[in-house]
């Protein structure tokens, strides 16, 4: 398998650190263990003949014109992780070319991956629109409001669509990379995994702190405070948007421009925050626990972060 890793000055290092070992990792372990597999044949690639990433290390990189089309091309993270610097880099003159290349290999029939705020090259090309996608957490809003028309879903760490694959938030790279391999052969990204010490994950619902989301938008921050304060009460839409001086119309329209979810579904979000955090920090039983984040029982809740995190309560506990 030939995948190209897209260089761009101001790279995520670890991101692209941890790419370029994952894959190498999965070369050896098969070469030593016997997994049959066709191996990956990885190039950094630029549109630059010099590339620096954010802690100024020079990349050795090839020419595009040069390479053949591949049959992945992987975007790793800029280390931008503010909208305020990340958006103008978009426009910047490599990003620019960046995007052009990404679309000609696109139409010759590769496949396109990217991590964090790589997933922002890759959607402002236009290749996402219409697909499903994620992204790093606390640029989800940002995210959703530029590029309305992929269907993003922020909880997840690792999205396929189509020929398109995205992960979230910085560390995400590494599920991307063993994401590939286990295309490839399960065996041999199980193993990687095992030998990287790297526990698999399903989401980044975990994660999320809805407070450093980054919107800016103040019946949201209201919304967000109000519920808060109320998670172990049972919330109606139409008290909430009372209490707000708004309308259920305008309160659900705003949530779903800025943050793609209907009220109910941050009201989860936020009440999914809290019970993980009184999961790690406190003793409660898991009854107590639901009762104070305003569901009915325990069972309830085992249920909601079973769906949501893809982890079990014991998963969650801190280990004595």
């Amino acid at each position: 398998m030939k995948i190209a890793i897209l260089a761009l000055e101001g790279m995520f290092d670890t991101g692209l650190t941890t790419v370029l070992d994952a894959l190498a990792t999965a070369n050896t372990l098969a070469q030593w263990t016997g997994i049959p597999t066709p191996g990956f044949d990885f190039t950094l690639m630029g549109v630059r003949p010099q590339v620096r990433t954010a802690l100024g290390l020079q990349v050795p990189v090839c020419e595009v014109a040069d390479t053949p089309t591949p049959d992945w091309v992987i975007v790793p993270a800029l280390a931008n992780i503010v909208p305020e610097r990340l958006l103008p880099t978009l426009a910047r003159s490599d990003v620019v070319d960046a995007l052009g290349v990404l679309r000609r290999w696109h139409d010759a029939g590769a496949r396109l991956a990217a991590a964090c705020t790589g997933t922002f090259i890759l959607a402002e090309s236009g290749l996402l629109d219409g697909c499903e996608a994620t992204t790093t957490w606390w640029l989800s809003p940002v995210f959703h409001q530029r590029y309305p028309d992929v269907r993003l879903d922020a909880h997840r760490l690792v999205v396929p669509s189509g020929v398109m694959v995205t992960a979230g938030a910085a560390l995400s790279h590494l599920d991307l990379a063993l994401w590939l391999i286990r295309n490839n052969s399960p065996e041999l990204a199980a193993l990687v995994a095992k030998y990287l010490v790297f526990d698999s994950r399903l989401s980044q619902s975990g994660y999320v702190i809805s407070d450093h989301l980054a919107h800016s938008d103040p019946l949201i921050e209201r919304f967000d405070r109000w519920v808060r304060e109320r998670l172990d009460s049972s919330l109606a839409l139409d008290s909430i948007a009372e209490a707000l001086g708004t309308s259920k119309r305008t309160l659900s329209r705003r949530l779903a421009d800025v943050l793609g979810k209907t009220p109910l579904e941050y009201i989860q979000d936020l009440r999914i925050e809290r019970a993980v955090h009184l999961l790690k920090t406190s003793k409660h039983s898991v009854d107590q626990i639901a009762e104070q984040v305003g569901y009915a029982d325990g069972v309830t809740l085992r249920t909601l972060l079973r769906r949501r995190l893809g982890k079990g309560i014991r998963e969650l506990r801190p280990r004595d």
